[in-house]
């Protein structure tokens, strides 16, 4: 479920066919930067009603999916 909102948020965001986004495909090789991720990241806690306080680089779709499902518990 998280996945599929990461995955639509990039599809927004790069165009990006949400379908072929899976949860070792890395922000790089979508051409997202760190700056990107920030912005994605604040569009989720919106959607999601949580705070994501990403302390490390997260640098695949899963990993930031993983992360994200912990925090909600």
């Amino acid at each position: 479920m998280i996945l599929e909102k990461i995955a639509n948020l990039i599809e927004e965001h790069t165009g990006c066919d949400a379908a072929s986004i899976k949860e070792d495909t890395t922000f790089e090789s979508l051409g997202i930067d760190s700056l990107d991720t920030v912005e994605m990241v604040m569009q989720l806690e919106e959607e999601l009603g949580i705070e994501i306080e990403l302390e490390e680089k997260m640098s695949t779709v899963g990993e930031l999916a993983k992360f994200i499902e912990a925090k909600m518990g």
